[in-house]
C-alpha cells in the first residue's frame, strides 16, 4: 500500500504563465527550491537544490506544454525516491486550477505528513508569487 497526497487550487493568471511557474527554473526557485536546472521536456532530468543535504533529481515523465507537467524522483532520499509528483492545468477563462498530487509514498510517516502540509504551504506561495508577484525568501518556505 502507498499514500498519496492531492491539493487543488485556483490561480488568477494567465495558463501560459501557470505553466512557465511550475516548468522553468527561473521561475521555481522563486516559489520552491534554492537552486534548480532543467527543461521540461519528457525524459529530461531536474535538479532541485535545496541544500548539501538536499540536492535532488527527478525526471520528467510528462510534459504537454499548458496541460500537464509529471516528475518521478530519481535521487533524493528513501522516502521520495519512489515517488512521483505531477501539476494538472486546466483554464477556466478567469483563473487555472491547478490539481497537483504527490504519489506513491512508501510510508505514512512523519515525512509524508510534513511534505503534504509542505506542499499546501509552498502551492499558497505559487500562487501568490502568480498573483501578487510575492517571493517568499527560500529561509523562510516550510
Amino acid at each position: 500500500m502507498t499514500h498519496s497526497i492531492y491539493h487543488n487550487l485556483l490561480i488568477k493568471s494567465p495558463l501560459e504563465k501557470v505553466y512557465e511557474a511550475v516548468t522553468n527554473p527561473v521561475h521555481l526557485i522563486n516559489w520552491w527550491p534554492l537552486k534548480c536546472t532543467g527543461n521540461p521536456l519528457e525524459g529530461e532530468t531536474y535538479n532541485f537544490y535545496f541544500t548539501p543535504e538536499y540536492d535532488w533529481y527527478g525526471q520528467v515523465i510528462k510534459a504537454e506544454k499548458n496541460r500537464s507537467f509529471h516528475i518521478k524522483m530519481i535521487k533524493s532520499d528513501e522516502d521520495w525516491d519512489p515517488t512521483s509528483f505531477g501539476f494538472d492545468l486546466e483554464d477556466l477563462k478567469d483563473a487555472v486550477q491547478i490539481k497537483f498530487w504527490h504519489v506513491g509514498w512508501p510510508k505514512c510517516n512523519e515525512h509524508f505528513k510534513r511534505s503534504s502540509f509542505c506542499w499546501a504551504i509552498l502551492l499558497n506561495g505559487l500562487k501568490n508569487y502568480l498573483e501578487q508577484g510575492v517571493i517568499v525568501p527560500f529561509d523562510q518556505r516550510e
